[in-house]
């Protein structure tokens, strides 16, 4: 079943078009299979020349959990053809129905693996925190996804930006860093570490103790998105967007035609 959806998914990539609710072909979809489902994708694309980068956590803010009715946040998996540089553009021909958030990101220096990382392991694996924008994207068609959609999607990755200003975790207070997410010179939204469960390094280490259900390790040199600071923005051909994260400084991005 996980190579049938995983071929499900692929064509909307092939295609450039959404595709039916994957919740709709297999009602009975579980939350591990679909991560069954984001594996074989992941394994494809290694395959094909793709490197593994790092991980985004999603579904980190409680009005997310509570629109999908869950009680966890899930992960996806970042490759290097997702990596956009900061002031770079984004052709809308690389995406489908592309979203903005602003996150923290962290660049670890020690592997870390579960079963029972803490907060504070987190910190002391973690080399240095930049500012980020994720282009959050779906290939399932209008966004109409329940959670097996979104993990079996790769947890509906996209792209994403990272800042250029590596700041010591030491120096800052993760919890209370603030947020300011523009689209086109307009403020769209505003957040603070806190809206990622409380603090962003405990969503890094839900994240490694989620993937030691799979045989999996944060690696060193690894780059962790830990989850927006505030709701996904809708990005269309034209419009420029720029996070500004307090200590942390500016990531921004557009989007053109071509």
């Amino acid at each position: 079943m996980a190579t049938k959806l995983a071929d499900h998914l692929a064509k909307a990539e092939k295609t450039g078009k959404g595709v039916q609710p994957l919740t709709e072909l297999e009602p009975e979809l579980t939350i591990e299979q679909a991560y069954q489902v984001q594996l074989v994708t992941i394994g494809r694309k290694i395959k094909a020349g793709a490197r593994v980068t790092g991980k985004k956590i999603g579904l980190t803010s409680l009005a997310m959990q509570q629109l999908l009715g869950v009680d966890q946040p899930d992960y996806g998996h970042l490759l290097d053809d997702m990596v956009v540089k900061n002031g770079g553009q984004v052709s809308f021909k690389r995406v489908l129905q592309p979203k903005v958030e602003a996150e923290i990101a962290f660049v670890l220096k020690k592997e870390l693996t579960g079963p029972r990382v803490n907060a504070m392991d987190v910190l002391l694996a973690t080399d240095y925190i930049l500012p980020a924008l994720e282009i959050v994207d779906s290939r399932v068609s209008n966004w109409q996804i329940k959670l097996p959609d979104t993990i079996a999607d790769n947890a509906s990755s996209g792209l994403y930006v990272l800042g250029e200003k590596p700041v010591k975790i030491d120096s800052v207070d993760l919890a209370q860093i603030g947020m300011v997410l523009y689209k086109n010179g307009e403020m769209m939204d505003t957040g603070v570490g806190a809206a990622a469960l409380g603090n962003p390094a405990v969503c890094v280490a839900w994240l490694a103790n989620k993937l030691y259900e799979f045989g999996i390790s944060l690696k060193a040199g690894e780059v962790i998105l830990s989850g927006a600071l505030s709701a996904a923005v809708d990005a269309e051909p034209g419009d420029r967007f720029e996070a500004r994260l307090a200590h942390l400084g500016n990531v921004s991005v557009r989007f053109v035609h071509e």
